[in-house]
């Protein structure tokens, strides 16, 4: 599950049909957040009863920084409108969850009956920001991906997911849970002896209701534009494609 972002309702959606699958581990791939219900959602995550590792995202690192008192380069030189969700989400969170969020590392390499050994990474096995997306050609890739010690890598980061083949790698991006870009609905991977890109569909006024009540900053935007009706993917990986790799 990547790219939760507080979206609490999106969360609670696909948990229940994760439970229902019978999983025995959970991977949460980054970027829990920031967004508008960031203690709510942790502390479900962290509630639930099937073994669960994280690694962090760029959004968590981000604000892992502000709730230590530390501004990064990116938050110095980032636009208001976008620096504004971090610090609140800082503030939500205190210092009650600083050690939780330190805790998190960038991969994890785990063993799932199937594919074999997988990596799992916010963005790529480099750094948790780099964009890509089922349209970047190979040949800005191969060199991003070579030397992964595993048969498949598993990313999120740009929100859209795919499964595709770079190199000697097969590269699964899992989708965003909480702010999807393309159709409505909460988007996730299950892995076993096959890979099963998923979709979760829930209430969404019902959910853009309750992220309207909370005191986010950019609260009915996110209702509006990540719940009820997200960016296309059309739009989105015209926007991708000027951050592409190179």
């Amino acid at each position: 599950m990547y790219d939760i972002h507080g979206n609490l309702p999106a969360l609670e959606a696909v948990l229940e049909e994760v439970r229902r699958t019978g999983v025995n581990q959970i991977i949460v791939g980054g970027d829990v957040f920031p967004g508008p219900m960031p203690r709510e959602t942790l502390e479900c995550l962290l509630a639930v009863q099937i073994r669960t590792l994280f690694i962090h995202g760029n959004g968590d690192r981000e604000v892992l920084a502000q709730m230590r008192g530390t501004e990064t380069e990116w938050f110095r030189s980032a636009h208001e409108s976008l620096r504004a969700p971090v610090r609140w989400t800082a503030e939500q969170l205190a210092n009650s969850y600083e050690a939780v969020l330190a805790a998190w590392p960038a991969d994890i390499r785990v063993h799932i009956e199937g594919p074999g050994d997988v990596l799992f990474c916010h963005a790529t096995p480099r750094n948790d920001a780099e964009c890509f997306t089922r349209q970047t050609p190979d040949d800005r890739l191969v060199a991003v991906f070579d030397g992964v010690r595993a048969s498949m890598v598993v990313c999120g980061h740009t929100h859209m997911q795919f499964d595709r083949t770079i190199g000697d790698y097969r590269v699964v991006n899992a989708g965003s849970v909480g702010m999807p870009f393309g159709d409505p609905g909460a988007y996730w991977l299950l892995l076993g002896p096959e890979v099963q890109l998923r979709v979760t569909p829930y209430d969404l006024p019902a959910a853009g209701e309750r992220i309207r009540r909370t005191s986010y900053p950019q609260a009915d935007d996110f209702a509006a534009r990540h719940v009820l009706q997200p960016p296309s993917e059309v739009e989105m990986l015209e926007l991708f494609a000027r951050a592409d790799l190179k």
